[in-house]
């Protein structure tokens, strides 16, 4: 199975921690989607990333040959079980063409800002993937929720 990370899990070291039988495949795009929050009542610090249909938009992913076990704890990890993220089936774009993969989607209205260190992790992992520059300095340009609030 292929899984299409955005969020988080586009770090290869994070996805190798909690998903070690499931290799990094490539990178891509989504195309016709784009990066949003939302749940902001049901984040820890703020909103939670996900991704929504948007024509003209595109979302950095990094695709990985998932395992069935490994699927069952990254369901556990997203809080499936608890209905938090959900799947979906998506078409990725990549230098070898497309491939037809899953990814994880917020069962919630959008709206709300994220965190800081959210939008730092999220940065972060786009980094660690080999998301193009000018996308990483967008998710650490965007606007985030102040502290306290």
């Amino acid at each position: 199975m292929l899984y299409a990370a955005y969020g988080s899990n586009l770090d290869p070291a994070r996805m190798g921690e909690r998903c070690p039988h499931s290799p990094l495949r490539e990178t891509g795009w989504l195309d016709g989607w784009r990066l949003t929050f939302g749940g902001e009542e049901r984040g820890w610090d703020g909103a939670l990333g996900t991704v929504v249909e948007a024509c003209g938009s595109q979302v950095f992913v990094a695709i990985y040959d998932v395992t069935d076990e490994d699927a069952a704890t990254l369901d556990a990890w997203e809080g499936v079980d608890i209905e938090l993220f959900r799947k979906t089936r998506v078409r990725v774009h990549t230098l070898a063409g497309q491939d037809s993969a899953w990814l994880y989607v917020l069962d919630d209205y959008e709206g709300g800002l994220p965190s800081a260190s959210h939008l730092g992790v999220l940065a972060d992992a786009a980094e660690a993937a080999g998301a193009p520059d000018d996308y990483v300095a967008d998710l650490r340009a965007r606007p985030c929720r102040s502290i306290g609030h």
